[in-house]
């Protein structure tokens, strides 16, 4: 490819990565043919129960930035600044997100922002939008790509330099790779799935809990959480094992078991409400998808969930997505667009990172379900936020460094396990500190107290 030669970009896949790929193609003033297979956002009703709300941190709003909708989404989204700890018997506990106080997340919704995206994609004369198309053959390595038209029910095949499948978890376009040879893919169901609930506005339109917060019900093997929405409801949602949802097979269990775990949270879903929003779903899959190269040659790539779906309890898949788009962006403007070159380097790159960061949302959802109501948890926060302020350059949190900052994933994780050392090297030379002291007192009070005090110096041994 020449040197700033302009591309004609086939996206398949009009969500949230596709839609800002767009974007950022767009604004470079590359040809972009955006397909979809569902309908226009803009123009349907919200899907219940398949959202989980969307948490905004550093790196989307990085990514937004550069397409100038940063601000956009900022004034839409509800700050969150800590995690809203909810025990069995009602109390509340706080677990700020930066102990400093300057950053937060923010809750935003999946379908503003969808659309959000798309319109902006539109403004550009160079992007077209096509809905309504499946993907249903693909010579991708000559840049040929046929769709179905569901309306018309015809065919179309566009030729193009680069194909970006930008088509989600179960991605058409990275079931092509999956039939070359040296294409490594893995995929891990967990055991546990989700289903969708909400606390409505109370009767004066306001938040029924405090909003600044993502509230969790951890409960070790199970927890509910909840984010607030602009309407002022939440979305709230029950993360489970499978036999746990069906064995709440009739309203007297669902009910006895959410007054079992979760009492406060009644009054605030309403009894009927409950019954009827639990009834009216099934529970989800969450699916965990790992695979590499990202590239195939010089004339297709794959991103975001297409790429890397990873279970929501990081907050990062939207995030990790996004983030994509900025970094192909910077490559393919670096190499002076040559797709043989900027390919293969920015799959070398994102996978390392990408793989590091689905392992760690499988990670943070023990934390959020279980580890959060331990002390050794608590405790082990406490120091790294004490350390964090002695040595903010040095010493900075894994959930800093993911949420709040754009250090690769993977140095985010190697920074834990130095980190993890450390502390582990501490708590040792602490215990074995101790121990020589109080061998030391006992040899002192043996050497100084006399004989005759045999009485009192049994018990100050003891």
């Amino acid at each position: 490819m020449e040197q700033g030669k302009q591309l004609k970009v086939i996206i398949v896949g009009g969500g949230l990565v596709g839609s800002l790929s767009a974007c950022y193609f767009g604004q470079r003033g590359h040809e972009v043919h955006l397909y979809e297979y569902r309908q226009d956002i803009r123009s349907t009703e919200l899907v219940k129960g398949r959202s989980i709300n969307l948490a905004m941190s550093a790196r989307a709003r990085a990514a937004l930035r550069q397409v100038g909708l940063e601000n956009v989404m900022l004034d839409h989204g509800i700050p969150m600044r800590a995690r809203m700890i909810h025990g069995l018997d009602g109390s509340l506990r706080e677990i700020p997100y930066d102990a400093r106080g300057k950053e937060c997340i923010y809750s935003v919704s999946r379908k503003y922002l969808n659309e959000v995206l798309l319109t902006a994609a539109e403004k550009f004369s160079n992007v077209k939008i096509h809905f309504e198309h499946k993907l249903v053959h693909t010579r991708l390595e000559a840049g040929l790509v046929t769709f179905k038209r569901q309306t018309e029910g015809d065919e179309v095949t566009e030729h193009a330099d680069l194909v970006v499948g930008a088509d989600g978890a179960y991605s058409a376009v990275r079931a092509v790779y999956m039939r070359r040879p040296m294409f490594n893919y893995s995929q891990t169901y967990i055991p546990h799935g989700y289903l969708e609930l909400c606390i409505p506005p109370t009767q004066d339109g306001q938040f029924a809990m405090k909003p600044n917060y993502l509230h969790i019900w951890p409960r070790g093997s199970f927890m509910m959480i909840a984010l607030p929405n602009q309407d002022h409801s939440w979305t709230v949602t029950l993360f489970m094992p499978f036999p746990q949802f069906a064995a709440l097979d009739t309203p007297a269990r669902l009910l006895n078991f959410f007054q079992k775990h979760f009492p406060d949270s009644i009054p605030l879903i309403g009894k009927d409400k409950l019954v009827k929003d639990f009834f009216a779903a099934t529970a989800s899959h969450l699916v965990s998808v790992k695979c590499e190269p990202y590239n195939l040659g010089s004339s297709a790539v794959l991103i975001g969930d297409a790429a890397h779906a990873m279970v929501p309890f990081y907050g990062q898949g939207m995030n990790c997505g996004f983030e994509d788009c900025k970094l192909l962006d910077k490559v393919l403007s670096d190499c002076g667009w040559d797709l043989t070159s900027a390919l293969p380097q920015f799959s070398s790159l994102r996978s390392k990172d990408a793989q590091a960061i689905c392992d760690l949302a499988m990670y943070n959802y023990i934390e959020m379900r279980d580890l959060v109501n331990r002390n050794s948890f608590l405790w082990r926060k406490r120091l790294d936020n004490v350390l964090y302020w002695l040595f903010p350059s040095t010493w900075v949190p894994l959930y800093n460094s993911v949420t709040f900052s754009e250090m690769s994933y993977s140095k985010c994780a190697k920074n834990k396990q130095w980190q993890d050392k450390i502390v582990g090297r501490g708590v040792k030379f602490f215990g074995l500190f101790v121990f020589a002291a109080l061998i030391g007192c006992r040899l002192y009070w043996q050497r100084i107290l006399p004989t005759d005090f045999y009485f009192l110096k049994s018990l100050i041994l003891l």
